[in-house]
């Protein structure tokens, strides 16, 4: 039976080398590792960005930053970008969100066009193309955070009364004289989180995923979905329920991936943002000894939902006709290379998991292999509307359909290098740099080998993956390495001008229409010198192509052309 539907899965701050099918490491991940037996998983994804916001937009747009604009967290994506709901609609697919997108409204867009935000159109250019499900970000501090799901309300049902469940339970410990701990201070995380593990956050969101299935194949059977099933953990608050808060400790946290040459005559933006408070404190073992059992904690916790996601599918006779994809926005430092956060180009930050699960026959040839090729974020949507029959699109997207590497049709990687940016205006680096925000841009060009970061106003970052594969050395004032940073930084500045902003034209009909027959079948004349010369064009030139004209445009031709031979007779 060929896919009818589409189970896209994405973690927040999920770090690849976590999950034991890429990292034979001491937290095992059974249920992703099966999907990956099952499927394809991709060696080298990348994000086209390291901070959420900015990563989701590209991946739903299929465009990367500079082409979208929504540079970071709550920056709007402007109302007009087309997303993956947009382009599966058309062809008769339903698009839902069932959990996190970090999407910031373009309110003030969508007053300008008279567009109601609570109406169906703009419900949908509120939640990124999606029509939401439920929508859930996860952040529900007590100064409140919008749109305001209903877990809170869940969990009180569930008898844990509160004035914020999300803040006093599932994002809290108790002390040893039973007062509250709160999970955003990182002193806590080797703490067991109040709440019960079925009252989470992971499994409430799986809950819900499991509801959207139950009620499509319930209410409209033949209706095909795609289903954005998208988790809010492993990010912070780092704090999990029992039983995953006792799973791991101290002595499984793997040793940092850094060095003290990290730090001397560091290049001025990174030692800025190894000067964050968040990065000293992930420099400091006791940190990362509380903080990495709690993350590894989350991640099991994640895996297990994914056996119960799954499980459902095959127990409502639909795993044979359901792609799983499964990925995250970014990954964390977790104190490599001095850092915490994300918010740089480093492997730990930038390269994701990915894992694509095809149930068709064709897919049988690939079926857990490992595709090395240089793959993006921006990557899904086009490989969706593959899927689903949809003509492609390149005007508008700009990753490539993954269809034929899960087939095998692939003959060679179409792509040289993977691009991602990143925009630190809105963090303190600005501030100390003294930097105007415009010029706060940071943009990565990783060849497979050579990874080269411009940045604005500064010498250049330059890691040799192949010697380096723990990016410890920065190579960016190598003068050996100049041949290199010459070549990438073209590679950059051919990325950077290439358009792509006109899309609402294609490439293939621009270049399918002759120039001067859209100039003479619209009646302007340019250029021309007498009548002789405009009906030696339209013989000689147009005449051959005067059939495929515009049947509106066609007759005021022939008309031009009568006009022009009558002239001459007289």
């Amino acid at each position: 039976m060929p896919v009818k539907n589409v189970l896209f899965i994405m973690c927040d701050q999920l770090r690849w080398d976590y999950l034991s099918c890429y990292n034979k490491s001491g937290l095992q991940t059974p249920n992703i590792d099966a999907l990956a037996s099952r499927g394809v998983r991709y060696d080298r994804s990348y994000v086209q960005s390291p901070i959420c916001g900015a990563s989701r937009m590209s991946t739903y747009t299929g465009r990367y930053v500079h082409a979208h604009g929504a540079s970071w967290n709550f920056v709007p994506l402007k109302a007009g970008e087309m997303t993956i709901g947009d382009h599966l609609r058309p062809l008769g697919v339903k698009s839902v969100l069932i959990g996190k997108t970090h999407m910031k409204a373009d309110a003030y867009g969508m007053a300008r066009l008279g567009i109601d935000p609570t109406s169906r159109i703009g419900v949908r250019i509120s939640e990124c193309g999606f029509d939401p499900f439920e929508r859930d970000d996860g952040l529900h501090p007590y100064s409140g955070h919008e749109p305001n799901p209903p877990y809170n309300a869940y969990v009180r049902s569930q008898g844990l009364d509160a004035e914020n469940p999300w803040e006093e339970y599932a994002n809290a410990a108790d002390g040893d004289n039973d007062e509250l701990l709160s999970g955003w201070f990182l002193k806590y995380a080797d703490r067991p989180a109040r709440v019960p593990d079925p009252l989470s956050e992971t499994p409430y969101i799986t809950g819900r995923a499991i509801d959207f299935i139950d009620e499509a194949i319930s209410n409209n059977p033949d209706q095909p979905w795609v289903a954005h099933v998208s988790y809010i953990k492993p990010h912070w608050p780092y704090i999990v329920p029992e039983p995953y808060a006792s799973m791991y400790g101290p002595e499984d946290v793997p040793a940092a991936n850094r060095s003290e040459a990290e730090r001397q005559n560091a290049h001025p933006v990174y030692n800025e943002f190894m000067q964050r408070r968040v990065s000293r404190n992930f420099s400091r073992d006791e940190v990362r000894d509380k903080v990495i059992p709690a993350y590894m904690g989350l991640i099991k916790q994640i895996d297990d939902q994914m056996g119960r996601l799954f499980n459902h599918l095959e127990e409502r006779g639909i795993a044979d006709q359901t792609m799983i994809i499964f990925t995250s926005d970014h990954g964390d430092y977790l104190g490599d290379h001095w850092l915490g956060e994300k918010e740089l180009f480093h492997d730990e930050s930038v390269r994701v998991p990915l894992i694509i699960y095809d149930p068709s026959p064709s897919a049988d040839t690939t079926r857990g292999t490992v595709n090395n090729d240089l793959v993006e974020a921006i990557d899904i949507a086009p490989t969706l509307l593959n899927l689903y029959g949809g003509a492609a699109v390149p005007h508008i997207l700009d990753g490539h359909s993954l269809m034929d590497t899960l087939t095998g049709k692939r003959k060679s990687d179409p792509r040289r290098y993977v691009i991602s940016e990143y925009d630190y205006s809105y963090v303190e680096p600005r501030q100390n740099l003294n930097m105007p925000s415009r010029e706060c841009w940071l943009r990565m060009v990783f060849d497979g080998r050579f990874k080269y970061v411009h940045c604005e106003r500064f010498r250049p970052m330059l890691y040799d993956l192949q010697d380096d594969p723990n990016e410890l050395q920065d190579l960016g004032a190598d003068s050996n390495y100049a041949d290199v940073r010459a070549r990438l930084h073209e590679a950059l500045f051919e990325w950077a001008r290439t358009p792509r902003q006109r899309s609402t034209i294609s490439d293939g009909l621009i270049e399918s229409t002759n120039i001067t027959d859209k100039i003479t079948e619209a009646g302007i004349l340019i250029g021309f010198w007498d009548e002789t010369e405009l009906e030696d064009a339209l013989v000689n030139e147009m005449g051959p192509r005067m059939s495929n004209a515009n049947p509106i445009v066609a007759p005021t031709l022939n008309k031009l052309l009568r006009r022009t031979q009558t002239d001459d007779k007289q």
